[in-house]
């Protein structure tokens, strides 16, 4: 078992490397990612301006040397509006997937390991969580804790731990019945070397693949909110507030909307284009090793 282990995964990291190596559209991904990253952590080096100071004479001012993306209507720059605004999709894009991944996993696990009546209860549960619309349930959740950073990650990783449970639990259920558990358990291995040793191994590919979607779906969600204005408040800078304060003004000043907009777009492109590479090279009936 331990060799067939190793050949699995062996199989998967050379089929990730030559995705990553001959596909452009990974290449792509992996890179428009890595440059917003390092957008957003040096933010506060490469603008020339503090993303809430205004300047009254410099108002709806188009793209120029001095300002690269334009202004707003209160003469802020929109450039470091973005890179700031960046900071904050990713911070909880990425906090919203560690969250639900984690929490996501071990309620799928356990659920179908375990089985019986915490089975049934748990995906009940899960169920009543999946038929509300994810913006609504975030947008009553903020509104019963208040509105800050850390509710706004919590109530979108209640939003989206449903999704990645249910297919945890599908996954758990299979690979329970495979000989190889069922081997272990003859043998006396006890349920935690079971779950830790034959079943997360086998969900992570899955568990990968998901997370970047989550990703993707959070900040879109993140942006919604924020538009909305029950997400990120201001005057810290977001993507979905700068499309907001811009919508009035989309005749005469479409920079402050336009910018904003492809940053949302080029992160979810890459983070979907990221998701569907690692399922191409980490599911077995995908790739081709040949």
């Amino acid at each position: 078992m331990s060799g067939s282990g190793l050949s699995a995964r062996t199989g998967r990291i050379v089929a990730l490397y030559r995705l990553g190596t001959g596909s452009g559209q990974l290449l792509f991904a992996v890179s428009t990612l890595v440059a917003l990253v390092m957008l957003a952590v040096l933010a506060p080096v490469i603008v020339a301006y503090r993303p809430e100071a205004t300047a009254i004479l410099d108002r709806l001012k188009p793209p120029s040397l001095a300002h690269p993306f334009g202004t707003d209507a209160f003469g802020r720059d929109i450039f470091s509006r973005v890179a700031y605004g960046a900071r904050y999709s990713l911070l909880i894009g990425a906090a919203t997937m560690g969250a639900t991944t984690i929490l996501g996993s071990v309620i799928g696990v356990v659920s179908g390991y375990v089985r019986g009546f915490l089975d049934l209860a748990l995906m009940r549960i899960m169920e009543a969580f999946m038929a509300i619309p994810a913006i609504l349930l975030a947008i009553a959740l903020l509104a019963i804790l208040g509105n800050n950073l850390g509710n706004l990650i919590f109530a979108l990783s209640i939003a989206y731990i449903p999704r990645l449970a249910r297919i945890a639990r599908g996954l758990t259920l299979s690979i329970c019945e495979e000989p190889y558990v069922e081997a272990a358990r003859a043998v006396g291995a006890s349920p935690p070397r079971i779950v830790f040793h034959y079943i997360l191994p086998q969900l992570l590919p899955a568990i990968l693949v998901q997370g970047s979607f989550i990703f993707a779906y959070a900040v879109i969600a993140e942006a919604g909110l924020s538009f909305l204005g029950v997400g990120v408040q201001p005057p810290a800078p977001s993507w979905g507030g700068i499309l907001s304060d811009g919508r009035t003004y989309m005749s005469i000043a479409p920079w402050i909307t336009i910018f904003p907009g492809l940053g949302i777009m080029l992160i979810v492109l890459s983070l979907n284009q990221l998701g569907d590479g690692l399922r191409d090279a980490l599911d077995p009936r995908l790739r081709n090793l040949s």
